[in-house]
């Protein structure tokens, strides 16, 4: 008999070899009708694997992340059985689930696949969806491996499997006619998936190098009723109108530029008076709460980051070495500001009555993003870290965590992100490999930030693997108003790169102690943000935020003086805003200043220029009537 505990901490005991979904049908029918994978140890695993130990399960359905990558990931090689149907001959890279739907590489080889061809691939996917295919796993040797795909002919398999160590676990998957190698999870068959949509078709390099064969990706979504699918297309109608690059250009918040280069953003005026604001705010607040300003340079010698392990871990995603006319000199691009930040710590002894000692830099870096990833502002090769970090005694940790954690609760709060989850990321046990450090300060790190959310009375929810090479995380999951999650902020644990800089304090012993590193970013990427944020509000920003927060719309150029000097006076009340004095109608004055989601408008004709008044009109809320310049100035001052 096996025992297996439950996430509400009962015990249930089963003979050896029960399944997550036996132990779903003993809880109810209903469960195990809606359940997809499970959670054993941590490991997230098909349903209807065997388990034969001790275990912690936890039944993954729908409403979990991992239950729906679960459901994704079937889906793509679902997709694949479908694609190699329609092209015989057609050879398969890798297709993972993601936040939103899976995508499958293909070396279609003859074939062309555009979106065109969408329908038939999705007529035969339902096709063999509807056979009930059971997912079947198949553990397998690598020997095993290289001759099946070997005799099937798809080289980018044999890569794969070439790569794995000679002992290395490996398994197939088989449903209907195709089979592929893959760790899984997967369904137990594939009757469970009703609704699908192909979305896009796009070119990626294989393993994501330039240099190799150009694959095709198509991107797709699937769901378990007809009627989220319906839902979910009307929701990507939503978004295509809230597009942060549309309505980015849209409101001239920010460009691109060819000859600068891609994924560069060039913030413009407006653009620039939204970021300096929400920079202002949160400087604002950590100058309240203890936190120094500093700066450090945009390239440093590639050394810096060697003895950070960043070098190790994301040198091939960081822009090489610049090279300098002395002989053995290398810089790189600022990838990551921890380092130095380090080094500003580590500059002059401290005492331990100094600590906690917490640096704050608005810090530009650098990432090498394939050209196929970069989106918007979202997804940049250049972009600015609201970056933090904390240097503390071990007894300091908690108290300056929960500290970190009201801040950053206190920032996403005010940006109106309502609906968010905290997800602490952890390191994958099964691959310390990708990480540096000790098992003891991971440990440590581990149970520091379990135990502060617990304290702070937070819900969480916990992923293996999601954790930064250096520390655990809490990662802060923001829904926006179209239901879409976003990873925005971040607070980090680190017992690692303080040793690996050699950071000391004199504690009260008078013997040298290693400090903590708290990592911390409320905002994180302060350009993905604002695409986020651009895309939540429709870009309606809240009013403290917005570049101009009203209009003066003149009916006639004779009153363009008085209108001059109503801008100065509300520019004297820090009130912001500009005079459209085009020769222009008033109504198409009016349209204009609606499409540029300005929130008030004051029309001004004879009338007003007389009484020394304004007409407020309220976007989306019509006319409000006349008022002097100091009532405008103090009703906006209410809504701020």
């Amino acid at each position: 008999m096996i025992n297996i505990t439950l996430p509400d901490g009962s015990v249930r005991s089963y003979e050896s070899g029960a399944t997550s979904m036996d132990v779903a049908k003993s809880i109810s029918e209903g469960l195990a009708r809606n359940v997809l994978s499970a959670r054993v140890n941590g490991e997230v695993w098909d349903a209807n694997r065997p388990i034969d130990h001790d275990a912690k399960v936890e039944l993954l359905t729908w409403r979990d992340q991992d239950g729906k990558k679960t459901f994704w990931h079937s889906s793509a090689h679902l997709m694949a059985e479908a694609l190699e149907a329609v092209y015989p001959g057609i050879k398969f890279g890798t297709g993972p689930a993601i936040d939103n739907g899976f995508y499958y590489d293909v070396d279609p080889g003859e074939h062309k696949i555009s979106s065109d061809d969408f329908p038939k691939i999705e007529k035969k996917f339902l096709e063999l969806a509807r056979t009930k295919s059971p997912f079947v796993r198949k553990p397998i040797t690598k020997t095993e491996a290289l001759d099946y795909f070997t005799k099937k002919g798809d080289e980018y398999k044999i890569e794969l499997i070439e790569k794995r160590g000679e002992d290395e676990a490996l398994t197939l998957y088989e449903q209907g006619n195709f089979v592929d190698l893959c760790r899984g999870p997967h369904l137990e068959h594939t009757g469970g998936i009703k609704a699908v949509k192909l979305t896009n078709v796009a070119g990626a390099f294989w393993q994501g190098d330039d240099s190799r064969q150009q694959m095709t990706r198509i991107y797709g979504i699937t769901f378990p009723k007809q009627k989220e699918l319906t839902e979910y297309l009307h929701m990507l109608e939503e978004a295509k109108k809230r597009d942060h690059r549309k309505l980015g250009a849209e409101l001239e918040l920010f460009m691109f530029s060819e000859k600068v280069g891609a994924g560069l953003p060039i913030w413009l005026p407006k653009g620039t008076a939204l970021r300096t604001r929400l920079e202002d705010f949160l400087k604002k607040e950590q100058i309240k709460r203890g936190y120094q300003p500093v700066i450090t340079p945009h390239i440093a010698k590639k050394d810096l980051y060697v003895t950070s392990g960043h070098y190790e871990k994301y040198g091939e995603d960081s822009f090489q070495p610049i090279h300098t006319p002395r002989e053995g000199e290398e810089f790189l691009l600022k990838p990551m500001n921890c380092p130095h930040h380090c080094e500003i710590f580590g500059h002059r002894p401290h005492s331990y009555k100094e600590l906690p000692i917490r640096i704050a830099e608005f810090g530009t870096v650098y990432r090498y993003e394939q050209s196929g990833e970069l989106h918007g502002l979202t997804r940049v090769r250049g972009f600015t870290q609201d970056d933090a970090h904390i240097f503390c005694t071990p007894d300091q940790l908690k108290e300056e965590f929960l500290n970190v954690l009201d801040l950053t609760m206190h920032v996403i709060k005010k940006l109106g992100f309502e609906d968010f989850t905290a997800q602490i990321s952890l390191r994958d046990p099964e691959n310390k490999a990708k990480y540096i450090g000790s098992d003891e300060n991971w440990e440590k790190a581990e149970n520091a930030i379990i135990d502060a959310t617990k304290e702070a009375g937070l819900q969480t929810t916990t992923e293996l693997g999601e954790a930064a090479f250096y520390g655990p995380k809490l990662d802060f999951m923001v829904k926006d108003a179209l239901n879409r999650s976003w990873q925005l902020g971040t607070i980090q644990v680190d017992y690692n790169l303080p040793e690996r800089f050699e950071l000391e304090y004199i504690g009260a012993d008078n013997q040298p102690h290693r400090p903590v590193m708290i990592h911390r970013a409320p905002f994180g990427s302060m350009e993905r943000f604002i695409g986020v944020l651009i895309e939540h509000c429709a870009g309606k920003f809240p009013l403290w935020l917005m570049p101009e927060q009203f209009a003066i719309l003149p009916i006639s150029d004779r009153f363009n003086g008085y209108c001059e000097k109503v801008l100065a006076e509300l520019a004297a009340m820090d009130v912001r805003g500009y005079i459209d004095d085009r020769s222009e109608t008033i109504g198409k004055k009016i349209r204009d200043t609606e499409l540029k989601k300005i929130p008030f408008m004051l029309i001004v004709g004879e009338k007003e220029a007389e009484a020394g008044q304004v007409a407020l009109r309220v976007q989306g809320d019509g006319d409000k009537g006349s008022m002097k310049v100091e009532e405008f100035a103090a009703y906006i001052e209410e809504r701020l």
